[in-house]
């Protein structure tokens, strides 16, 4: 009898990789996948994200996530999930690590205002944005651009929330039009779980920060689906202990509760839709990596109350319009001013057609404290 968690046959083979854009030498110590995970954690951009806001910006306090805790705790998560269905682990690290890696400073607050800023100009897409990085931006070795990833690696960052049907951002259609991504197909399981470990973890240590922050207390939440239960669930004297543990209790058994549940919901979308081989992951009329409906009900109610609790809360929005100003002064200065430019290294004329191009670069390479100490100075 087949082991319904065994899904080795549909794990993506390093031994059948299509290969990178550009032929190298394969390393002896090394699979092609290990490489590009490598290439990921010794990349600029990879680095700068332990300086770039999740939610709070840094000198709120050090115990906040930033983009890098938050993409090794969606690593944690998917190589988790990848293990237990004997998926390729080593791609899907790579995957989770790399998911964020587009984030401008200030998180979603800088991504908007670049949005704003580029609005004529072929728009800002943090997603994007990490393609321009992996493909053109990271300047490592001598015989290309980028980091010269896998087909794999590339096609998982691309389509890692499922196809491109209607829209194509720029950086991923000139990809695209080098290397074909296949962009109508659903993406490799591996790619899909990085995706839901993404989730996973922003839905709880959200929690986790939002208490910390005294968004919300315990009260609050036992009026929220499965993180309720789960205070309902804990000793009657609970409050007896550190507020650390108790956060680190109700988080772990919901982030548990959910990979659970996803683990249900991949064994049973399997059968339903008779996947059998790649080409059937990649033809399915669905996600196969989802929350069970049940799951998703509860997951966005939670997304809902700390959309209002804590995304939403004047904290946040004080920090969300400090951000906004401050990047959009700064891509106004430097899209406007060619001495500065000089002064501070962004090598384009201001008179060159893809100028504007070349500020957004600049300005979503920042990190936050580098963003704030520029506009300081200039301001």
């Amino acid at each position: 009898m087949k082991n319904s968690n065994n899904l080795n046959h549909l794990a993506v083979k390093v031994e059948n990789s299509i290969g990178r854009l550009i032929a190298e030498k394969t390393s002896n110590t090394r699979s092609e996948f290990q490489r590009d995970r490598d290439r990921i954690i010794h990349s600029t951009a990879f680095r700068r994200l332990k300086h770039k806001t999740q939610v709070f910006v840094s000198h709120e306090g050090d115990h906040y996530r930033t983009r890098l805790t938050h993409s090794l705790e969606v690593s944690q998560i998917a190589r988790s999930i990848a293990k237990i269905f004997y998926l390729n682990e080593e791609l899907t690290e790579t995957l989770a690590l790399a998911h964020d890696i587009g984030h401008p400073p200030f998180g979603h607050a800088g991504e908007d205002a670049l949005k704003i800023a580029m609005k004529n100009h072929h728009g800002f897409d943090h997603n994007d944005q990490a393609i321009r990085i992996v493909h053109q931006l990271e300047k490592k070795y001598f015989d290309f651009d980028g980091l010269n990833l896998t087909w794999e690696s590339l096609e998982g960052l691309v389509k890692h929330n499922g196809p491109l049907i209607s829209s194509m951002p720029p950086a991923i259609k000139s990809l695209n039009n080098e290397f074909d991504l296949k962009l109508m197909n659903y993406s490799s399981l591996e790619a899909q779980v990085a995706a839901i470990a993404d989730d996973i973890a922003y839905n709880n240590h959200d929690i986790d920060d939002g208490l910390r922050a005294g968004f919300f207390n315990y009260d609050d939440l036992r009026e929220l689906p499965l993180v309720g239960d789960i205070i309902s669930d804990l000793p009657n004297d609970f409050d007896q202990f550190e507020i650390p543990r108790i956060n680190n209790e109700i988080t772990r058994r919901s982030t548990s509760l959910m990979i659970d549940d996803v683990i249900g919901s991949i064994i049973q979308n399997i059968a339903l839709l008779k996947i059998d081989n790649q080409i059937d992951i990649r033809n399915a009329n669905k996600q196969i990596v989802v929350f069970s409906d049940t799951m998703t009900n509860k997951v966005e109610t939670i997304r809902a109350f700390l959309k209002k609790r804590m995304y939403q809360h004047s904290k946040v929005n004080e920090m969300s319009g400090n951000a906004n100003k401050v990047v959009l002064f700064l891509f106004e200065m430097l899209k406007s001013d060619q001495n500065i430019c000089n002064v501070e290294g962004l090598e384009s004329d201001i008179n060159s057609s893809n100028h504007y191009r070349a500020v957004c670069d600049f300005v979503a390479g920042m990190t936050d404290n580098f963003a704030q100490s520029m506009y300081n100075k200039y301001s």
